[in-house]
């Protein structure tokens, strides 16, 4: 029986006896007992009715809306999971009781709350702690455990593109020539605080795209990779793993840079589309060009699982992180040189292929973890004060 299938504590059951199961160690002893002892029926599960477990979740309205879906609650429901809203207005120390928290709430005010319901609550697990998610809202720091890890890559190497923060002081066109920055590069915004702005990010292919670039700084410089216009995002949740493959920004070629007018240089990433059709606007050179991307993604190699698996298991460890995802490239040049550009907390999860099954999956894993820690823990605190009365009679 798997661990994934179901949530303790259900009912094993045939037609004449039903034992209550409350730990995986009684399963064999249960499943044999219900197997040889007479008469032998078919077994059947019969998990409780009622939900047994409290995830409380904090989001944004909108966070709220785009990851608790009907499909993830009914499904959470039917496993013994029940998703309860937290209100992050609201004192957190009032509601509840839970026996875990996912949250997505950005402020001092929560991660103080947060940080208090564990010192006074440690039985109730936090998903994730604040400090270790303040870690990826800036994006001067963000890459740095990637070029720390200590992983087996196989015939892979890993690494990040070159990148530095230009500071309020500095001259972007001196920042870019002291530096043997190369265009083109991609600039983006230094602070990941939710908002829409944070993700906005800038093509800058020449010296007259740097004139017309108004991002405030210090804002982050990130040399553009070719990477034949796939990305792979690997979305992390626990000990699951889960790699797709998305379309991205096509490779731009010496022709392209080298042909660009006068007043160009610049582009938004949601203008894509127009790295290709910008001479020619017509729908059918853009629908052309999307064509064109979607075969790209189709006809992408995957990247070999196990690297994958290493990759998000060492940054799971050093960052400290459950649910988070990075973007993943793959060079052009050398199939098989890969660069990490971004990660992010708590993305969206919702267009992960089977969100629903991965975070029950979880939720299960998470407070069945929980159960067996609390149970080791009042074992000890039992034989500890066995220990005690021993000594006392001893010395009695």
């Amino acid at each position: 029986m798997s661990k994934s299938k179901h949530c303790l504590p259900f009912i094993l059951k045939n037609t004449e006896t039903e034992l209550y199961i409350n730990s995986y160690e009684q399963i064999e002893f249960s499943l044999s007992y219900l197997l040889f002892s007479p008469p032998k029926h078919k077994l059947k599960i019969k998990e409780m009715s009622s939900p047994m477990y409290r995830i409380g979740y904090a989001f944004s309205p909108k966070d709220g809306q785009r990851f608790m879906q009907n499909s993830l609650i009914n499904h959470a429901k039917q496993r013994g999971i029940d998703l309860i809203e937290i209100n992050p207005t609201q004192p957190l120390a009032q509601q509840g009781p839970f026996d875990c928290i996912i949250h997505k709430i950005y402020g001092s005010d929560w991660n103080n709350q947060v940080q208090q319901l564990s010192l006074h609550h440690p039985n109730v697990v936090v998903i994730d702690p604040p400090e270790a998610i303040d870690h990826l809202h800036s994006r001067a720091s963000m890459l740095d455990v990637v070029t720390s890890l200590k992983i087996p890559q196989g015939n892979q190497t890993l690494g990040v593109p070159n990148q530095r923060v230009l500071e309020e002081s500095e001259n972007i066109t001196d920042s870019i020539e002291e530096k043997g920055f190369k265009f083109p590069f991609i600039a983006k915004q230094l602070s990941v605080d939710g908002s829409g702005k944070s993700h906005e990010m800038f093509l800058v292919f020449n010296e007259n795209g740097l004139k017309k670039l108004k991002l405030k700084k210090p804002f982050l410089m990130q040399e553009f990779v070719n990477h034949g216009g796939v990305i792979f995002k690997v979305y992390v949740v626990g000990d699951h793993v889960k790699c797709v493959k998305r379309k991205s920004l096509p490779d731009i070629s010496e022709e392209t840079l080298n042909n660009m007018a006068a007043d160009e240089g610049l582009l938004l990433f949601k203008q894509i589309s127009n790295l290709i059709a910008k001479n020619d606007p017509s729908s059918d050179q853009v629908e052309g060009y999307i064509s064109g991307v979607e075969k790209l993604v189709e006809e992408a190699e995957m990247p070999p699982s196990e690297f994958v698996m290493e990759l998000a298991n060492g940054l799971r460890e050093a960052m400290g992180l459950r649910l988070f995802n990075f973007d993943l490239i793959r060079d052009s040049r050398d199939g098989n040189r890969y660069f990490v550009i971004d990660i992010n907390y708590f993305p969206g999860f919702a267009k992960m292929p089977d969100y629903e099954s991965v975070f029950v999956d979880f939720f299960c894993d998470v407070v069945e973890d929980k159960r067996r820690n609390v149970g080791l823990e009042a074992k000890e605190n039992q034989e500890a004060r066995g220990g005690e009365i021993e000594e006392s009679e001893a010395l009695v």
